[in-house]
């Protein structure tokens, strides 16, 4: 597998409340600009989704695809793995959530994106920082303005 880039974002809110905005993938389309589209194809016993297809449009990449999702027991974590892609042919990442004082927690993002049509390393992590970014600042956003 590729290299992995990882980045962090302190958000005012607590760890329960963004787990929620991170779990409800019905929603993404909302707040997450370059996802079109997604539908929960199966969840695991509690309800959580385990497995989930995005349609995606990021300008330059555009892709359907389906993750399948680990969701940590203290609700601090959740990981996924690709299991279908058109345009990537592997994806691994994991938000882990850190609580600090006064509601307030610390998420970080990891990524690794292993593409079918060839780039060239520098560009790619570049890329893969840009979608981190991108979808940490939404998540801050979606979490401390939806109440």
């Amino acid at each position: 597998m590729v290299d992995q880039s990882t980045q962090s974002i302190v958000i005012e809110a607590p760890a329960a409340r963004i787990m929620d905005v991170i779990g409800d993938f019905a929603a993404y389309p909302e707040w997450a600009a370059a996802v079109k589209e997604t539908e929960v194809q199966s969840r695991t016993s509690d309800g959580k989704a385990a497995k989930v297809r995005f349609v995606l449009d990021a300008g330059v990449v555009k892709d359907t695809y389906v993750n399948v999702y680990d969701w940590a027991a203290d609700g601090l974590s959740v990981s996924w793995e690709l299991t279908e892609g058109q345009v990537q042919k592997a994806q691994r990442g994991s938000y882990r959530l850190n609580p600090l004082a006064d509601d307030r927690t610390e998420v970080t993002y990891s990524l690794a994106v292993d593409l079918a049509i060839p780039m060239i390393g520098m560009f790619k992590r570049k890329a893969e920082k840009m979608i981190m970014d991108t979808a940490l600042k939404e998540l801050k956003r979606r979490v401390e303005h939806a109440g």
